[in-house]
């Protein structure tokens, strides 16, 4: 296991971080604390959740994550080995997050409110890392289509008014750092400028989709994370369980997310996919390798990586993906994986 500095923080994260989203929904409360407990065996430092999941969200299931997480942590003590992070969630129509609004906003009422039920699910007075699940205002980084759609939304929360929330929630001790989440270049260096010329905190970190599907992050995100000290939590770097492999030639294997949530990670799916995935399968088989320990080392060897967030619903999938980080990444496979980049580019946007 590799520990790293959390941006430009004094946190040291494994470069595994154990990811949760499934918990609460297909896997049970033992389970969670099988995973948790295997990981922490492991080296795993650096747990990630959020209010919303599990995920696809619902009413019924929503804070069983953090509860779950909270139950262990209470059992097992040792709090202060864990870096915990978890999430806000940004603009939306989820009417059962806030009893008192049928939106979700990032102002001073609505975070301070989902902070508190976090800490309280959560069992600790503080977590390490509070993110923006994603931004106020309105941007199509969940569409199934590339490039920027403009959006004027005259009513948005200022992202230096939602600074500056979360920074009397730091003074009060209730958050150590922040970061963000499902965010572009702009609100990165947009809400570095604000820390450092109104004194807010520094955003340490940005969770975005990263993988040999969606490479997007290189473009102008990475440099940010290089020459401004802010670490990218790689999300989905097996693309929603695709770059398993399990799903070629339309294969729903029981019990698989494609196959329990039709639609649900719709941009993991498709023709482009399916080449793309077969040209990486075939060029992990001649190196004696899994696609799955191609596609977790080819993200664990990226320099702007901090830590890779990966997520298994069986104690043996986390096994797998936690041994593919020991595999050593070679000048042969990075001309392989670029070559099929160039070939196929970003299928999964």
């Amino acid at each position: 296991m590799r520990y790293e500095n959390l941006g430009r923080s004094n946190i040291k994260v494994s470069n595994i971080c154990l990811g949760t989203m499934t918990w609460g929904q297909q896997n049970t409360e033992a389970e969670a604390w099988e995973q948790m407990d295997y990981a922490v065996a492991s080296g795993i430092n650096f747990f990630d959740t959020a209010e919303l999941y599990p995920v696809p969200r619902k009413a019924e299931t929503q804070g069983l994550t953090e509860a779950y997480i909270g139950s262990w942590l209470e059992a097992r003590g040792g709090r202060d080995k864990v870096i915990l992070g978890t999430k806000v969630v940004g603009r939306g129509d989820g009417d059962w997050f806030r009893p008192f609004s049928d939106t979700t906003r990032l102002n001073r009422e609505q975070i301070t409110y989902a902070l508190e039920q976090s800490l309280r699910r959560l069992k600790t007075d503080y977590v390490d890392l509070y993110q923006l699940h994603w931004p106020d205002r309105p941007i199509n980084l969940f569409a199934d289509s590339r490039g920027y759609v403009h959006r004027e939304a005259p009513d948005s929360i200022p992202l230096e008014e939602t600074l500056q929330v979360l920074g009397d929630l730091v003074t009060q001790g209730k958050i150590r750092h922040v970061g963000v989440s499902n965010e572009t270049s702009w609100g990165v260096m947009k809400a570095l400028h604000h820390s450092e010329t109104a004194k807010l905190p520094r955003v340490q970190s940005v969770q975005n989709a990263y993988n040999l599907l969606n490479r997007l992050y290189e473009q102008g995100l990475a440099e940010i994370s290089a020459r401004e000290g802010v670490s990218l939590l790689a999300y989905s770097p097996l693309g929603g369980g695709a770059l398993s492999g399990k799903y070629l030639g339309g294969v729903l294997p029981t019990g698989s997310r494609q196959q329990l949530f039709p639609g649900f990670a719709s941009r993991y799916q498709g023709t482009a996919v399916e080449q793309a995935i077969g040209k990486y399968k075939r060029l992990a088989e001649d190196h004696g390798l899994t696609v799955v320990q191609l596609a977790q080392k080819f993200v664990d060897s990226r320099p702007f990586v901090t830590s890779s967030i990966i997520g298994a619903t069986t104690l043996s999938q986390l096994q797998e993906n936690i041994a593919a980080f020991e595999v050593p990444w070679t000048p042969e496979l990075e001309t392989g994986v670029n070559r099929i980049h160039l070939e196929n580019p970003d299928p999964a946007p």
